[in-house]
């Protein structure tokens, strides 16, 4: 019976992701980059300006613009970063690679409206702000069912599932380094998981502000310091990814989907989930004065995942000379690329480096499920009896393989994201509208301040929390620029 379920998931996944899931992502993450004017690329100062500069003010109790770009990082880079970027270029070649940067700069514009619209219809949550697609669905859309099939799908798939797996890898990697039995690494890993995820979102946002810098800046600064003592191996790299991603062009224009652009693709979109409704669950807790500015630093979370971090695995892979191996796949491909470059100590190195990478990914997708089992109820028992629930998820990932739960949480994410790509489209225009607005005061040289009547029809006016009328804050006298 469990090998009959195991291939009914394993077709579904292959129908949802291979076929249709690859098709919806790509066109419509064109669709977003010419309706939003290219606001990926154009506006890449603004986002350097927004996260560095403003991105850390916030008021005692409130979560900033930095912290909700935490989150979102934290679990956007995950082990996929290091085993899914060695499995694209064991299956795919070297290729691959460039179909990964492609989809990051593609999607980054699906990135931007699904985290603008989430900021837009934000609502209050104490002294900080909770929200994602199922809240603009219910109020922009009218659709509350359509939220609630939404946060059905993303609490399984990313509050339980991935939970499970991600202590399943740091688990394995803990214990062949280092010898611990897995259930003692299990054990201490649902008690932090638990001391953290009970202290609610601040606890969240401040660990994920400390581990994402760490973590990814390590990473990357690693394979700098390879590729900077094999620079003259890099033009031969660079060749080779670009020529054979070149050829997939080709493919594609002669009606077929290789390996290469498959993986690629497949592992771009798993690794930085633009478009997918995960991430604007973060972005809606920051403190801003404008829904733009928060698209704009979440659209650059794309940026650091896939170009800065995915690139990092793959060119300490290229450089080293293993991709062309057999014996390697996954994990074990990243490993052996390292070892060759910096010696036994990669070892180490990487089961740090992997157990920060997934605990990171543990704490943001916690947090996706809690603000949805919010939205589909307020009573406090549901969240907490969530919390036991992620706590057990995380120790029985670690003693357990979690393959088939793996298989089923990708249907459930692949449907989630099909069911946030309708929403977002039938939004666009909003998101549009907001941009317009963001750029008309930065014209003027504002600081931009977004209010309720800034754009007229503004569906689902009623039910928005987060942004006064400018009359209102006329009245009122205060501001929140």
């Amino acid at each position: 019976m469990e090998k009959l379920v195991e291939k009914l998931v394993s077709q579904a996944n292959d129908l949802l992701w291979s076929q249709v899931l690859i098709v919806v992502l790509v066109a419509l993450g064109l669709y977003f980059t010419v309706r939003m004017g290219f606001v990926q690329f154009r506006m890449i100062p603004e986002m350097f300006r927004l996260l560095f500069k403003e991105g850390t003010e916030r008021e005692k109790g409130q979560v900033s613009s930095f912290q909700a770009f935490a989150i979102g990082t934290a679990a956007r880079v995950g082990t996929g970063n290091i085993a899914g970027v060695a499995t694209a270029i064991a299956l795919g070649g070297p290729g691959a690679v460039f179909w990964m940067w492609l989809i990051a700069l593609i999607g980054a514009a699906s990135a931007f409206v699904e985290s603008t619209l989430a900021q837009v219809y934000k609502i209050r949550d104490g002294r900080t702000w909770r929200g994602g697609p199922a809240y603009y669905m219910e109020r922009a859309l009218g659709q509350r069912w359509l939220g609630v099939l939404f946060a059905i799908l993303i609490t399984f798939s990313f509050g339980f599932a991935f939970n499970s797996v991600q202590s399943n890898t740091i688990s394995l990697s803990v214990s062949n380094q280092f010898g611990i039995s897995t259930t003692v690494v299990g054990i201490v890993l649902a008690i932090v998981t638990a001391i953290v995820v009970f202290g609610g979102i601040q606890s969240i946002a401040l660990l994920s502000s400390i581990i994402v810098p760490v973590m990814a800046g390590g990473y990357i600064l690693l394979a700098i310091w390879i590729m900077v003592t094999n620079v003259s191996l890099l033009p031969d790299v660079f060749s080779l990814i670009f020529s054979e991603g070149v050829l997939g062009i080709e493919q594609l224009f002669g009606g077929a989907i290789g390996a290469m652009v498959l993986q690629g693709i497949r592992r771009g979109l798993f690794s930085n989930e633009a478009g997918m409704g995960s991430a604007p669950n973060a972005a809606a807790t920051a403190e801003v004065s404008h829904p733009v500015k928060q698209g704009l630093i979440q659209s650059f979370s794309v940026f650091v995942d896939t170009l800065l971090v995915c690139t990092s695995t793959a060119m300490i892979i290229l450089i080293s000379g293993v991709a062309g191996s057999e014996s390697f796949a996954g994990v074990e491909l990243t490993q052996a690329a390292l070892t060759a470059e910096i010696g036994s100590v990669a070892t180490s190195f990487l089961t740090i480096a992997i157990f920060l990478f997934a605990f990171s990914s543990i704490l943001g997708n916690y947090y996706y499920g809690e603000t949805n089992i919010q939205f589909i109820s307020d009573k406090k028992i549901y969240v907490t009896l969530y919390r036991i629930g992620v706590v057990g998820m995380v120790l029985f990932g670690a003693v357990r393989s979690a393959g088939l739960v793996w298989s089923i949480a990708d249907v459930f994410m692949g449907l989630m994201a099909l069911v946030n790509l309708y929403a977002i489209f039938r939004l666009a225009k909003v998101a549009r509208a907001v941009l317009d607005d963001y750029l008309a005061q930065r014209r003027k040289g504002e600081d931009p301040v977004f209010y309720v009547d800034s754009v007229e029809n503004l569906p689902g006016r009623e039910y928005i929390e987060a942004w006064e009328s400018e009359t209102e804050e006329q009245q009122t006298g205060t501001s929140r620029s």
